[in-house]
């Protein structure tokens, strides 16, 4: 196990009628509010009107950014930038998923940044400062609820990458299942895929000692895979909603991971991916990551086998480390097929007319990963595995 140390200061507020918490947690930042939400499921649903009514007891000024992307824009983060700068927003609240809430990050950042939010994101600049930000969360995926990440597009430029900052974890998240229960049923396939692979990110280090970490890891992917095919079968359950929506804030919070550094080489190839085609992250993440093992299987088996064994019952008698690996990379890909997330880039009628360009974009900073360094060929590779 590495030194490490653990800093997380956002305050997650869980359950049934939590939205009440805004009448003591907003206050304390400002009354100036920018709400920043998506393409309006929130209206739909009428958790828009909640906060709306919550946020005017409290006396709150609210200007409104709608129309946060699931990939979310430059552009978008700009409108942001400008309302906040110009009216002098001292709070933002996000109300949607993880892409809101990424949103949410980049432009109570650049708000305090005196040149182009892109800078911050392209690592060009820092993130010294940012305006205070709290979410209620919609959609069990990403984690960015109780994480500084945040993950932005350029389509002007087809680039998309991660970035963060400390000073760009949310106050506080307030997550209430109820409010996952409009999720249509392939978004949820989607925030399924999307935390098992942030668990798979964590998974396949190279550090020793780690026996602890691992299990929570087991036991994390164990829950959702029992879980998950109730859920879908059943979306307004109460008590699948919260295991499904604790889980995806627990697989990227930065409690799996104290001691060692994951991979993430997958997700990156994905990025090039969906900035090129603006497919859902988690659709991608479904392709990519059996392929990706698959072709890193060689690299450490022993770690494959342990994952097949403890998560996928595979039997390990009378078979190598790479046999028992390799069957429990396939039952990864039985299950994510069971829940009907896709498996091929055609499910997207995507073919090989621009595994080149997406190759590039991958690459742009060099070789990457942390368990196997990827160069372009191998990039290439897991491309045309993935067709």
């Amino acid at each position: 196990m590495d030194n490490f140390t653990f800093y997380n200061p956002t305050k997650l507020i869980f359950g049934k009628g939590q939205l009440e918490e805004l009448k003591n947690e907003v206050p304390q930042y400002g009354k100036k509010v920018l709400l920043v939400y998506g393409g309006g499921s929130i209206k739909r649903n009428g958790l828009y009107d909640s906060v709306m009514n919550t946020l005017n007891e409290i006396g709150a000024e609210v200007f409104e950014l709608s129309g946060v992307e699931p990939n979310p824009r430059l552009s978008t983060v700009h409108k942001g930038v400008k309302i906040c700068k110009e009216e002098g927003i001292e709070f933002l609240l996000a109300v949607g998923g993880g892409s809101v809430i990424d949103c949410t990050k980049a432009i109570a950042a650049g708000a305090k940044y005196d040149g182009d939010a892109w800078d911050l994101v392209t690592k060009k600049a820092f993130a010294s400062e940012a305006l205070p930000f709290g979410t209620v969360l919609t959609l069990a995926a990403t984690g960015s609820e109780m994480n500084a990440g945040s993950v932005i597009t350029n389509w002007e430029t087809n680039e998309k990458y991660g970035w963060g900052s400390p000073v760009t974890f949310p106050k506080f998240s307030i997550l209430d299942p109820v409010n996952t229960f409009t999720v249509p049923k392939d978004q949820t396939i989607y925030g399924i895929v999307d935390m098992m692979s942030h668990v798979f990110e964590h998974y396949f280090h190279l550090t020793e000692n780690t026996e602890f970490q691992d299990r929570m890891a087991e036991s994390l992917l164990l829950t959702v895979m029992e879980t998950a095919p109730k859920l879908l079968e059943d979306l307004e359950n109460y008590e699948y909603r919260a295991t499904i929506l604790y889980s995806g804030t627990m697989a990227l919070n930065g409690i799996l991971n104290m001691g060692y550094r994951g991979d993430w080489a997958t997700h990156n190839i994905e990025h090039a991916v969906s900035a090129v085609y603006d497919i859902p992250h988690g659709g991608g993440l479904a392709i990519l990551f059996p392929n990706w093992m698959k072709h890193n299987l060689k690299v450490k088996p022993e770690r494959f086998k342990k994952m097949a064994v403890r998560v996928f019952g595979v039997n390990p008698e009378g078979k190598t480390d790479e046999e028992a690996g390799l069957e429990g990379i396939e039952k990864l890909r039985e299950f994510w097929n069971s829940i009907g997330a896709p498996s091929r880039l055609a499910d997207y009628d995507i073919d090989d007319s621009k595994l080149e360009v997406m190759t590039d974009k991958a690459m742009v900073n060099g070789e990457f990963g942390n368990f196997a360094k990827l160069n372009r060929d191998d990039v290439l590779e897991i491309y045309r595995k993935s067709l």
